[in-house]
């Protein structure tokens, strides 16, 4: 290669290295040092705000939010060494948010959604919900769906526009639940009696609650029984236990006190011609 060719590389390249060189070295510290102050901050929110003893979803969802308004602050200031007019380039972002923004009203939705449940918070993680159809226990709010586990271990991902349309019922927010259940006896059996053992029996569980004291009483008098409705109050956690225990404890107690649980019964009348 010739030596003046040589020559005129060097006179090229060397100050152009020099020039771009540095702001692209400045562009990569600058990225590096922005992906690793994002995580840092993420990381520190989510134990300030984890000090508060709020639902840890409100933790992540806010660690997240941080984290990406990092990263964004990051790219737009790495842009700047390379003489991108970043002022021009937040409103390209601005415009180009805005037109993203309408195409995806729907996740939009999702994320204000996910928001309002942040921070009125109708329900936290572990938490037995009944929402858009669907039941389970709160594994994981999002910033666009919630997570539950069915009670036969299926994973339901719910979007959170869904969640907040409709009425949320969430099973554990007061600590307690009544447990409504029917006992049948005959119409020869003695009510009053029935009543006794009932509560008799009630009385024997520990799990179930003195106040608010549990009820039994008649509630219809059926074509073929009697009705009595029982209903005890228990923990929330204790629900399913005491239900399936007190649905054969009824049936056993009714059976050892000589009361008769009824089937449904008709009468039935034939009436006989005679011949003319």
């Amino acid at each position: 290669m010739p030596e003046d060719l040589i020559e005129k590389m060097k006179e090229t390249l060397i100050p152009f290295i020099a020039e771009y060189g540095v702001q692209v070295l400045g562009a990569i510290i600058i990225l590096i040092v922005g992906r690793i102050a994002a995580g840092v901050c993420r990381s520190l929110v989510k134990k300030a705000v984890g000090r508060t003893k709020v639902d840890p979803a409100v933790g992540d969802f806010v660690g997240g939010m941080v984290f990406y308004g990092v990263i964004a602050f990051t790219v737009i200031a790495a842009l700047s060494k390379f003489g991108v007019q970043t002022t021009s380039f937040v409103a390209v972002i601005g415009a180009a948010g805005l037109a993203v923004g309408l195409a995806m009203q729907g996740a939009l939705a999702n994320f204000a959604s996910g928001v309002l449940i942040l921070i009125f918070r109708p329900f936290r993680s572990e938490d037995f919900i009944e929402a858009a159809d669907a039941k389970g226990v709160v594994e994981g709010i999002g910033i666009f769906t919630t997570t539950l586990r069915s009670p036969d271990n299926k994973k339901l991902i719910i979007p959170n526009a869904a969640v907040t349309r409709g009425t949320i019922t969430n099973y554990n927010a007061n600590g307690t639940r009544r447990i409504d259940l029917v006992a049948s006896i005959s119409y020869i059996d003695d009510m009053r009696k029935a009543q006794e053992v009932l509560h008799e029996m009630l009385k024997k569980d520990e799990r179930i609650l003195d106040d608010p004291a549990p009820t039994v009483a008649v509630h219809t008098l059926n074509d073929s029984s009697v009705d009595l409705v029982v209903r005890p109050w228990v923990k929330a956690e204790d629900y399913w236990d005491v239900y399936f225990d007190t649905t054969r404890a009824i049936k056993e107690a009714l059976e050892a006190a000589g009361l008769s649980i009824p089937f449904p019964q008709h009468d039935v009348h034939l009436l006989q011609e005679t011949a003319s």
